[in-house]
């Protein structure tokens, strides 16, 4: 990655905003010589299909393995233990997988579930002694996130959240970018995360499983883009609901939904999140002295960008292999992602979305405190 030692070194001292934590490099950095360390051992919850996507980008990782799995399907454990040679020990459904407390050889779970289900699958995970990586978004709202983020630091075990972005090299270039001064002093972010959404019965659009609708699915990438882009934490939010489908998108399940955040610096942003349109992958950020735009933006790849330099040219390795490899080296070597992805970071989106939902529903400018 360009400019690396300039962004270890800028990465080392405190920052405004987000916590700028030490970068591991070794994600990136090709050995001749096999990784004989410590290997995260990971059950996966939840065998839908980002689980499968989860599962095949493990094939690939050096410090993190699957060997576990966790489903009410019968079937598809089945067939998971067929494909990835997942030990019958190592099998358990909704009911009995707090028995992992009675499992040396699992370290981790990595809940993939619905999100309406997180908050009670975290807790028991936590409380049989098991690390927790959860998908985003952690819970339906931040209450239920601090109640995770409690529950692991209480059973003394990491809480991590599927943020795989925090480890995209692209994505990290302009945070470096950023960090250096090169773009100026960041002025304005746009984010656009959205796309049509099929299935009418599918989990995502009921509001027990989900918690709400584009929001909770595609939207919390703008959010979370706007705050690691621009380095700052918004104190105040705008937002309106656009709905063409009352039948599809019932109460509380929102298809579209624009909102403006605000930034200490003065900095804003202006995003977009929905069901209902294509070719919505789009980060831009504007600075007094330069420029980044990413399209395919938080696709799983490759992402695409340039900046008032040029373009971006950093690898594309699939993001779920840096992810938990990443998230291997966090748990056994205390190595930091530049943009934390811990259980507090969690949190904050949380905290963001439910002010976006207040705005909606009041039509007023909602401060936030993060």
């Amino acid at each position: 990655m360009g400019s690396r030692r300039k962004f270890l070194e800028k990465a080392s001292v405190a920052a405004v905003g987000i916590p700028l934590l030490c970068y591991s490099s070794d994600l990136l950095a090709s050995s001749s010589e096999p990784y004989d360390g410590r290997m995260l051992r990971v059950a996966i919850m939840g065998l839908g299909s980002y689980g499968n996507r989860v599962a095949k980008a493990m094939v690939d990782c050096e410090k993190a393995k699957l060997v576990g799995v966790i489903s009410g399907t019968p079937s598809k454990i089945a067939d998971w233990r067929e494909k990835y040679d997942v030990p019958e020990k190592n099998c358990y459904n909704y009911e009995n997988f707090d028995a992992i407390k009675d499992n040396p050889d699992i370290d981790a779970v990595y809940i993939i579930t619905p999100n309406g289900l997180h908050c009670e699958q975290a807790i028991r995970v936590a409380e049989a002694g098991k690390h927790v990586i959860c998908e985003k978004p952690m819970g339906i709202n931040a209450a239920e996130g601090q109640k995770m983020v409690d529950a692991c630091k209480a059973a003394n075990v990491k809480l991590l959240i599927g943020y795989r972005m925090h480890f995209e090299p692209k994505t990290m270039e302009v945070i470096r970018m950023r960090m250096d001064g090169e773009f100026g002093q960041p002025k304005f972010f746009q984010g656009q995360s959205g796309f049509v959404i099929g299935d009418p019965t599918q989990w995502r659009l009921n509001k027990k499983l989900a918690g709400g609708g584009a929001m909770m699915d595609i939207g919390i990438y703008s959010i979370n883009g706007a705050r690691y882009m621009l380095g700052e934490e918004p104190i105040w939010v705008t937002a309106q609901e656009t709905k063409t489908d009352p039948v599809k998108f019932k109460e509380g399940i929102d298809e579209t939904i624009q909102f403006q955040m605000g930034f200490p610096s003065g900095a804003v942003a202006n995003c977009l999140s929905t069901y209902a349109m294509n070719n919505l992958d789009r980060f831009f950020l504007n600075g007094s002295d330069g420029f980044a735009e990413m399209q395919p933006s938080t696709g799983y790849g490759p992402i695409k960008g340039r900046t008032h330099k040029g373009e971006l040219t950093q690898p594309h390795i699939t993001h779920q292999t840096l992810q938990m490899d990443g998230m291997a080296e966090l748990i056994f070597e205390g190595k930091q992602p530049i943009v934390p992805v811990d259980g507090e970071e969690g949190v904050k989106d949380m905290k963001i979305i439910d002010a976006i939902f207040e705005a909606v529903k009041t039509g007023g400018k909602v401060e936030i405190t993060i």
